[in-house]
């Protein structure tokens, strides 16, 4: 027989073979219905992010907020549309590995440290959640007023405990799975504390005394435009918005393990779970800022639950919603860490109790310190939203499908209006950066 080198299309095209043997493999093995797809999906997307959607709405206005709402979650399903397209064309359902294909080494890196510098950010949100409302939660029980400088009351304490007594030694497990439950745990505490939003507000009668929770006395002549509803905001924090909300919306790593494990799979039956998926959380995105920044106006916070615990301190109902959300996030950031430990701990090496101990330490401790030494959650948001989040919505599945989709010539619509996506996000990614830095 006639033996043929191996050139670089010959070698694209049994990666595709290989690809569609694995799928028809996976195939038999790949059980998840449509509904439970959605609820996966949803369940990715739906994260601490969805507790700075009212601060971002106060400084940007109802009415521009919605567009930059609408026009995050349309470019979110359009790179989930690139996404796709790429990991056929590919021949790949790993994030980092069609970052390979394209450009190498490189591409990898990029794409994982995107995706870590993305874990880290949330994770670090889940922290800021436990230093702002256990020691309301602990204040609540004891029914103090006031700290009086208590250690126990102490936010900063409380998250190096909470770290090292609970995440670190669940992290050190070689295997998470019996945890998975809480992923689903933790986005029902969110539906819930979005239905609590609009029955528990104090909703600001500007003819009223203002609650004394909110921590301010304005001049009688400012009460009623200080209750007033504005639609275009243009501040010094409005460039918080978008980064706040790529944040909320990123879920492009989970697309193709999801995508992989959907049953009679394929491509545009993915794309029906994206849609649904990120239409139901722009619904309660819409719904939670909107009831959130009518309750508290231009005073609401960067997060959102720990504006409501200023005013309701000993309220049953929001001292239950806190206890779960606190639950929740605890146990959801051993499950965010472990990718990371994954990846750097046993990758190409046998498993190290040494090393494996030493990067899950290293990490909360790396995380402890953004917590305790960041100013506010608002800079996680911003910061994380503005780099790690943009690159993986959309700079990366951008420049994926730019260089792999052989299928259409580059100067294609398709690849034109990619191209322009591609160069206004890399734009807007510096833009965010850089003004967040100055702010």
């Amino acid at each position: 027989p006639v033996l043929f080198p191996k050139t670089k299309s010959s070698a694209v095209n049994m990666d595709r073979l290989e690809l569609k043997k694995v799928s028809m493999e996976a195939d038999d093995e790949s059980h998840a219905s449509f509904g439970m797809s959605v609820f996966n999906l949803s369940n990715a997307i739906m994260g601490s992010g969805i507790l700075g959607l009212s601060f971002a709405m106060a400084n940007t206005g109802i009415i521009l907020f919605v567009i930059l709402l609408l026009g995050v979650a349309i470019l979110s399903l359009y790179s989930v549309h690139l996404l796709l397209v790429t990991a056929k064309e590919g021949g790949s359902l790993i994030y980092e590995k069609l970052g390979e294909k394209a450009f190498g080494w490189p591409g990898k890196m990029a794409a994982f440290g995107s995706i870590t510098l993305q874990n880290i950010g949330a994770m670090s949100s889940y922290l800021f959640i436990v230093k702002y409302e256990l020691p309301e939660v602990i204040r609540a029980f004891l029914r103090l007023e006031e700290s009086s400088g208590e250690w126990y009351l102490n936010g900063n304490y409380l998250v190096v405990f909470v770290s090292i007594g609970i995440i670190l030694p669940l992290s050190l497990l070689k295997n998470l799975g019996y945890l998975g439950y809480t992923s689903g745990f933790s986005l029902s505490c969110m539906v819930f504390f979005v239905g609590v939003v609009p029955v528990n507000g104090p909703h600001l009668d500007p003819h009223a005394p203002v609650h004394s929770a909110v921590q301010f006395t304005p001049h009688p002549e400012d009460v009623e435009d200080m209750c007033t509803p504005k639609y275009f905001v243009f501040n010094s924090q409005t460039a918080y918005t978008v980064p706040i909300l790529a944040f909320a919306f990123v879920c492009h790593p989970e697309v193709l393990p999801i995508y992989s494990e959907l049953k009679d799979r394929s491509r545009r039956k993915m794309q029906r779970v994206s849609n649904l998926s990120i239409l139901a959380m722009l619904v309660m995105y819409l719904f939670s800022a909107l009831f959130g920044y009518l309750t508290f106006y231009d005073h609401v916070e960067a997060e959102l639950l720990h504006t409501f615990t200023k005013v309701y301190k000993f309220d049953t109902m929001l001292l239950l919603v806190r206890l779960a959300v606190l639950t929740a996030v605890t146990l959801t950031v051993p499950i965010v860490l472990f990718p990371v430990i994954i990846t750097l701990c046993f990758a190409g090496k046998e498993f190290s109790w040494i090393r494996h101990i030493l990067i899950a330490a290293a990490i909360l401790a790396f995380n402890n310190l953004l917590v305790i030494f960041v100013p506010t959650i608002r800079d996680i948001f911003g910061f994380i939203g503005s780099s790690a989040a943009t690159m993986l919505i959309f700079i990366l599945p951008a420049a994926f499908y730019l260089r792999l989709v052989k299928s259409l010539p580059f100067r294609s619509p398709q690849k034109i209006s990619v191209s322009i996506c591609y160069l206004l996000c890399y734009v807007t990614l510096y833009y965010f950066c850089y003004f967040i830095l100055l702010t």
